[in-house]
């Protein structure tokens, strides 16, 4: 059995650094490091929504320590994160995501709301680009324009030595520019 990112990347799997496959391989495992949250202020209010929907972070912070445990059942791969504040608070961000056909996956914060994304591997490094986002009703799947939401995703991820990567998600909108980012390095453990 493969992992959900070996069955998207196919061939290209082999291309993708070491630290990546192992954040990305079928056993169930963590990482663990730091991130810098960052959005501007008129966001807050569309944060704390978001954050009650299952989306994002509704808090900022440089340095947060960063918990991801991941795990793959029935065809979906479960992403459990928890985010440390220097104050002790403990936030917490789930989602699941599955594969929606060519190299395209879709991770849901809900059962009713997902992003969809295209991903591809170039130089080592792992690139996804939002294609929309998706609220599931039942069987429908309703396609929600970018620019209609929170504005282009995208994601870079960087191997580094020794199991650790660097990870830059940023939320760009046509109109108000940067949204939403989360960077940092973690380092994958095997459970």
């Amino acid at each position: 059995m493969k992992s959900l990112m070996q069955q998207l990347l196919g061939n290209d799997w082999d291309k993708l650094h070491p630290a990546l496959q192992a954040h990305y391989q079928l056993a169930p495992n963590m990482d663990v490091g730091h991130l810098d949250i960052e959005y501007p202020g008129f966001m807050q209010p569309i944060l704390h929504l978001l954050y009650w929907c299952g989306a994002l972070i509704n808090r900022a912070g440089k340095k947060v320590d960063t918990r991801v445990e991941k795990h793959i059942s029935d065809e979906r791969q479960y992403w459990r994160r928890a985010m440390t504040f220097a104050d002790g608070q403990v936030i917490q961000f789930n989602s699941y995501c599955i594969l929606a056909g060519g190299n395209q996956l879709i991770e849901f914060v809900n059962p009713l709301l997902g992003l969809q994304m295209a991903v591809h591997v170039q130089d080592g490094q792992l690139h996804y680009q939002g294609v929309r986002f998706v609220m599931q009703l039942g069987p429908v799947r309703l396609p929600i324009p970018e620019w209609l939401a929170l504005g282009h995703t995208s994601i870079i991820e960087t191997g580094m030595d020794n199991n650790y990567f660097a990870m830059d998600f940023r939320l760009t909108h046509p109109l108000f520019g940067q949204v939403f980012r989360y960077s940092g390095v973690l380092q994958n453990i095997r459970q």
